[in-house]
């Protein structure tokens, strides 16, 4: 039955889709916490930081828990995974062409080669599902560990990666780097898949070393650079003994093609993604190998040792620390951490505790999230005047729709918004992500990762998406795409309050924006609400007063800098 289940991309159970049951990922160990109620204020920071955007019974349910008991109950919480799209059968095919000799239409490669069904699965739960922080954990991971539907193809594979980043949210980084490293799709994307053992490919060394684990200058544990100049984590000759230590691996058994006789033989296996790579016989570079952290590889080692070898060298590295502590409070609470704040983070991550969460060993996730989530610099009632981050596009999307009592089925937010906002998801243009963590925001000297896909356009199209959701209808459910929802939002919770513009609008910034905005501005804004009168004609006048009111403090700069 796992097979069958795993073999059309559904069901329940872990592992075979690299994807995680209830239990899977660590909710069992999840500590229980007291109650301590919190402001509204931080409670929508909070939202902002951990989900993909306020609703109201979620501000109640902060409000009412407060944020550590909070962060408890969305770890312990089930888990999301992608389960659409078509099967491993592409891969098993012997045939010449699997579409066009199975007659299976023209959503064929979509439904089997393409990100798109993994797409709808992310705007789905990101809009309607429980696991809110998990989700946002895993966004983050794919945007660290990229790899890019660009370049590689293959739904049911591309769906087995995303899915081990929401099973190990709240596991550990090592095993999170493992899975990576012996990822088929990783190591096609990233040409360390039947790599040559005697003149290897650098391509996964280097980025294993540069984005996924340690950077390129030393740091000290506050994030800062060591000696306060760019010294070198790494030189080429030790890229070079990375990509030597990480030859041996094919992809797992089970592929077949016209143009493939790989059996796991001298020529490794046929094109496969689902599981693990596995040791390729004779295809493993065994000379000793000098590592970083003082890892040596002996002679003789084999392909799984030394990939033993590299992790512990990587795990041990006095950086590893501050560059993943330091992304994840950019991804998930602000761009500019101060040093204090990144060191208390990579002390979570080094020692596997925040109390009461966490392992106790390096790497925790749990521990870490948390530290970063419960920091005095992420909690309280206002921001410092450097914090804050630019709610990036896919955020956005799901934000207002969860605000508004929308639904999508995500199919408008890849090719249409998605790309007129510079990030159809699952689609970045390199390994780099769609932006750097270190962008420049213009005429500042901070930080800004998501201002690297702002610019006029894409700024007005914000505005748009939201004269799309409120003037335009949205769209409706596409004929031919299973479950179609559409993408639209329905405002009939807020006529209660719409015969009052300040009620109105007070009721909306709560929502947004935990009532941050300026009199003058919140004065503004009721000033254009009440400017629709009964003279439009009841109801209208009322409907578009919830319309003028959704329009003016979502497109505030207050919902699009999340503080």
């Amino acid at each position: 039955m796992a097979a069958l289940l795993a073999g059309c991309g559904g069901g329940g159970g872990g592992g075979a889709d690299g994807s995680a049951s209830s239990t899977a990922g660590g909710p069992a160990s999840v500590p229980d916490v007291a109650a301590q109620p919190t402001s509204l204020a931080d409670a929508s920071r909070l939202a902002d930081q951990a989900s993909f955007g306020a609703t109201e019974a979620m501000l109640q349910a902060i409000m009412a828990d407060g944020p550590a008991r909070w962060v408890a109950q969305q770890m312990r919480a089930d888990v999301s995974r992608y389960t659409r799209g078509g099967s491993d059968a592409i891969h098993r095919y012997t045939g010449r062409d699997y579409c066009a000799d199975n007659n299976l239409g023209a959503s064929c490669w979509a439904d089997n080669y393409s990100h798109e069904p993994l797409a709808s699965d992310f705007f789905r739960n990101a809009v309607s599902r429980p696991d809110q922080l998990r989700q946002r954990v895993a966004l983050a991971l794919q945007q660290i560990l990229v790899v890019s539907s660009l370049e590689v193809e293959g739904t049911y594979g591309l769906r087995h990666y995303q899915n081990l980043f929401l099973a190990h949210a709240f596991g550990n980084w090592r095993t999170v780097l493992e899975k990576v490293a012996l990822s088929p799709l990783m190591g096609d994307y990233l040409n360390n898949l039947n790599n040559d053992r005697t003149d290897p490919n650098e391509n996964f060394a280097r980025e294993l070393l540069q984005l996924f684990s340690l950077g390129t200058c030393e740091l000290e544990a506050d994030g800062n650079l060591r000696g306060g100049a760019c010294q070198p984590t790494y030189d080429n000759a030790q890229v070079r003994a990375y990509a030597y230590a990480l030859t041996g691996w094919t992809y797992p058994a089970g592929g077949a093609s016209p143009w493939c006789q790989g059996t796991g033989g001298p020529d490794g296996n046929c094109r496969y993604y689902q599981g693990d790579m596995v040791p390729r016989p004779g295809a493993h570079d065994d000379q000793p190998r000098a590592l970083l952290s003082g890892v040596t590889l002996p002679a003789g080692r084999g392909a799984p040792a030394a990939l033993q070898g590299v992790l512990d060298s990587l795990m041990a590295h006095p950086n590893i620390g501050p560059f993943i502590g330091r992304q994840l409070i950019q991804h998930l609470v602000t761009s500019n951490p101060s040093p204090a704040y990144v060191r208390r983070v990579a002390t979570a991550f080094d020692t596997g505790r925040h109390a009461p969460f966490g392992s106790g060993t390096k790497g925790d996730l749990q521990a870490t999230v948390a530290a970063v989530l419960l920091d005095p610099e992420a909690r309280g009632d206002s921001a410092g005047a450097q914090a804050g981050r630019l709610r990036e596009p896919v955020q956005y999307f799901a934000g207002v729709l969860r605000a508004l009592g929308g639904q999508t089925d995500g199919r408008v937010l890849t090719w249409s918004w998605g790309a007129d906002l510079g990030q159809h998801v699952f689609r970045p243009s390199s390994v780099f992500n769609f932006y750097p963590p270190d962008y420049p925001v213009a005429g500042t000297a901070l930080q800004g990762p998501q201002f690297g896909i702002l610019n006029a356009g894409s700024g007005l199209a914000r505005i748009n998406y939201l004269n799309f959701l409120l003037y335009w209808g949205g769209a409706a459910p596409s004929a031919g795409m299973a479950d179609a929802l559409g993408t639209r939002v329905d405002l009939q919770a807020f006529e209660a309050d719409a015969a009052d513009p300040a009620r109105l609008v007070d009721r909306m910034l709560r929502l947004a924006v935990g009532g941050r905005m300026s009199p003058a501005g919140r004065q503004a804004i009721i000033d254009a609400v009440a400017a629709w009168d009964s003279r439009a004609g009841a109801p209208a006048y009322l409907h578009e007063r919830i319309k003028t009111a959704a329009y003016l403090v979502f497109a505030s700069p207050h919902y699009q800098v999340t503080r």
